[in-house]
């Protein structure tokens, strides 16, 4: 019975973490699809991208707390089905993974920052807040996300197993560090190549079509 209520939790998680806001954000405020432009990636600092801050800001939102979510109703109403701190943590890394390849967009999601945020503040509020440290400093000397993002998945790992010791949940938290940084893969080839884009670079979306008397009335 415990292995079916793990089950189902990590499933639950994993399609919460599946819910795509960048790209749901986008179609309800009328943007053009963040997977068309840019990065091409369903996240915050893409959709950032196209110059409405307030479609990000809600992305960001709804991003992180699609990661600390899960997590924290594992906590709340996991023991009285047999499931414990590092059931949440798995929890956490669930609600990552769906965001990384989420079933309702066909697999096709972001690099799980602001997920991965949400989890790790839920999981252990002290090393949630440790990272997003790490990531601020980091940002705001270098002004590439990227950067920071990689950076602060590095130390989430060794943060949890320094200061609060080599539990269980260390290999959920590790596991979504190393995913964080493989789906990094292509920035860090920019970053060494020095073609990174920094935080607040505008990229064009793509024209939206308009009727011919549309046209005629902006000529």
């Amino acid at each position: 019975m415990l292995g079916l209520n793990l089950t189902l939790a990590l499933l639950a998680s994993y399609l919460i973490g599946s819910l795509s806001f960048a790209v749901m954000v986008s179609r309800v405020m009328g943007l053009a699809d963040p997977r068309s432009y840019g990065s091409k990636n369903p996240g915050a600092t893409n959709v950032l991208r196209s110059g409405n801050r307030a479609a990000a800001l809600l992305t960001l939102a709804f991003d992180v707390l699609k990661g600390y979510v899960p997590v924290l109703l594992v906590l709340i109403y996991g023991p009285r089905f047999g499931l414990d701190d590092n059931a949440a943590a798995f929890a956490g890394l669930a609600a990552f993974i769906g965001h990384l390849w989420p079933v309702f967009f066909r697999f096709q999601g972001g690099k799980g920052v602001a997920t991965a945020a949400g989890a790790l503040l839920a999981i252990n509020p002290g090393l949630g807040l440790a990272v997003l440290l790490s990531f601020a400093i980091i940002l705001a000397f270098s002004r590439y996300v990227s950067l920071a993002s990689i950076v602060a998945a590095v130390f989430a790992p060794f943060y949890q197993a320094l200061i609060w010791g080599t539990e269980p949940a260390l290999l959920a938290i590790a596991v979504m560090s190393l995913l964080l940084i493989w789906r990094h893969e292509g920035n860090i080839r920019q970053l060494l190549a020095g073609t990174e884009n920094r935080l607040g670079r505008k990229a064009a979306a793509p024209t939206q079509q308009h009727s011919p008397s549309h046209k005629k009335r902006q000529h």
